[in-house]
């Protein structure tokens, strides 16, 4: 035996090496079927594809330009993470954009800009930007609210994002006087370091689930009563990522913890269907948000990507005939978001959020519903120049998922769907977590919606208004070819947004109005 060892210790690395090599070869010919590559080019095959599985990060590093990446190029990603900073956040020496590309945008700027007065709530804290409107108060739900910020944290799980992720969420959110969204996964005690949450559900029914799978209103109802940091409740009909198709969290994902709160099995993939067991139609939708609506007080709202209409009219008809429905819609983009979907329907189901929402908005125009509804945007809209086009289109608050996802340390990996992402943010891997400091990534995520909020202000101001909510169709400019050519947005998508009734930020931050009555009470009673 010592004479063995004695042998093999004296053979030199480099034959070891080539050993290796051999056996590797031996494998690649006679032993596997599944890479012809492989098969064909022995041990060199193997570079192929490792060299394939590191090419997203070569060419976001080293090949893409500063803005052609998606689905958020260079620039984009760098004035999200110089935000959440506080770094210099400008750019030198004039843009580097194609300013004549198709759907580029322009803010009509005023001859000379809004000018504050002295006493104007923004002359002592630049960030203050609530919503203009009231969620629930033209149905006078029990608990209307107004959001105190108009940009906040859109939906995504625990599960699909890890506990320490959704913490700094939650804990950034609090600081930023803005609220957080839980995403389907259900209400989690991540969710409830202070700040204000949207209790979203879909058609898993997670944290408010019957034993058969459907919808428990008694839990609902225990939920709300339990967590008063609960303001409003949002019914999932379907995500940008893949409308129409059930989501998946992978059994990988699901430790103890989640089966838990979302009532599930561990280490098994959990399927949403498509389809609602609460409700199979239109009429029974609208039924079911007035009976949750009456049984916490809370104003309720539904989440869609926008397609087909059809149904839609229909909503918009039953709202008129009965005065009942929706107190918010969430319209989410076509362009996918944190959630995994195939290529097939990331691609090519559901329209571009500018498509569908302006659909959207049109029809509930022509209906003289927009007064009744308080209109989300989510879709890539974390952008003070986008949040202006989206505000002049006719959304009232902006949700933002990955642009918040960023700010909090993601890379970009895009790797969420696995288990394996290297920042901590979209994995339950504790080690991989052990990345994130919570109180650290809450400032982040506080600065970048403060800066937002500062440098919206500012572009408001430039184009003559006190409030996002009083930009008109007519103020932003969308390149279609050249300048002779280019439509201002009520041209482009055939329709002019309501004007939203809004006095001064003063009114808003004295809350005269709350619930359709006047009271002197704090922002978000």
């Amino acid at each position: 035996m010592n004479s063995i060892l004695d042998f093999l210790s004296n053979i030199p690395w480099w034959l070891w090496v080539l050993i290796g090599l051999a056996l590797v070869a031996i494998r690649d010919v006679f032993f596997q079927k599944a890479h012809t590559i492989s098969h064909n080019y022995p041990i060199v095959g193997h570079l192929r594809y490792w060299l394939e599985s590191i090419g997203p990060e070569m060419r976001q590093y080293f090949v893409a330009n500063n803005r052609e990446e998606l689905p958020f190029n260079r620039i984009e990603r760098g004035w999200i993470y110089a935000s959440a900073k506080k770094e210099n956040n400008y750019e030198g020496f004039g843009t580097d954009r194609n300013i004549y590309e198709h759907q580029h945008i322009f803010i009509n700027n005023a001859m000379m800009p809004y000018k504050l007065s002295e006493s104007h709530p923004n002359k002592t804290d630049k960030t203050f930007l609530p919503c203009a409107k009231v969620i629930g108060e033209f149905h006078k739900r029990k608990r209307p609210y107004r959001p105190a910020s108009v940009i906040n944290v859109s939906a995504m799980s625990y599960g699909s994002l890890s506990a320490k992720a959704v913490e700094s969420l939650n804990k950034g959110v609090k600081i930023a006087d803005a609220y957080h969204n839980t995403g389907e996964g259900g209400l989690s005690p991540y969710h409830s370091y202070g700040g204000d949450v949207i209790f979203h559900f879909g058609t898993g029914y997670f944290g408010v689930r019957s034993e058969d799978g459907g919808f428990s209103m008694e839990k609902m109802i225990e939920l709300v009563e339990s967590n008063p940091f609960i303001k409003a409740i949002e019914v999932k009909l379907s995500q940008g990522a893949k409308p129409g198709k059930g989501g998946v969290l992978p059994g990988a994902k699901i430790t103890k913890e989640i089966a838990k709160i979302r009532g599930v099995e561990i280490g098994k993939d959990v399927l949403s269907p498509p389809n609602h067991k609460a409700f199979s139609n239109v009429p029974e939708m609208v039924d079911f948000i007035e009976e949750i609506a009456n049984a916490t007080g809370l104003p309720v709202g539904i989440k869609a990507a926008i397609g087909k209409l059809e149904q839609w009219e229909e909503l918009a008809d039953i709202m008129l005939r009965t005065g009942k429905g929706p107190d918010f819609i969430t319209v989410d983009g076509g362009e996918g978001g944190t959630g995994a979907a195939p290529p097939s329907f990331a691609d090519h189901v559901s329209l571009p959020w500018v498509y569908g929402f302006s659909d959207l908005y049109k029809l509930f125009k022509e209906k003289e519903l927009t007064e009744r509804i308080v209109f989300i945007g989510s879709g890539k809209l974390g952008f003070p120049a986008k949040a202006a086009m989206a505000f002049a289109m006719g959304v009232d608050c902006i949700n933002v998922a990955r642009e918040a996802m960023m700010s909090i340390g993601c890379i970009q990996a895009q790797v969420c769907h696995t288990n394996r992402c290297p920042s901590g943010v979209a994995t339950q891997s504790k080690w991989l977590q052990n990345g994130i400091d919570p109180t650290l990534k809450s400032e982040r995520l506080a600065q970048y919606f403060k800066t937002f909020k500062k440098e919206l202000i500012e572009i408001t101001h430039a184009a003559g208004y006190e409030h996002p909510c009083q930009f008109t169709m007519n103020d932003i400019e969308m390149n279609v070819d050249d300048h002779n050519l280019s439509k201002e947005l009520n041209r482009t998508y055939m329709y002019n947004k309501t004007v939203v009734p809004f006095n001064s930020m003063q009114d808003l931050k004295d809350c005269l109005y709350l619930g359709g009555q006047p009271a002197k009470t704090k922002l978000n009673n």
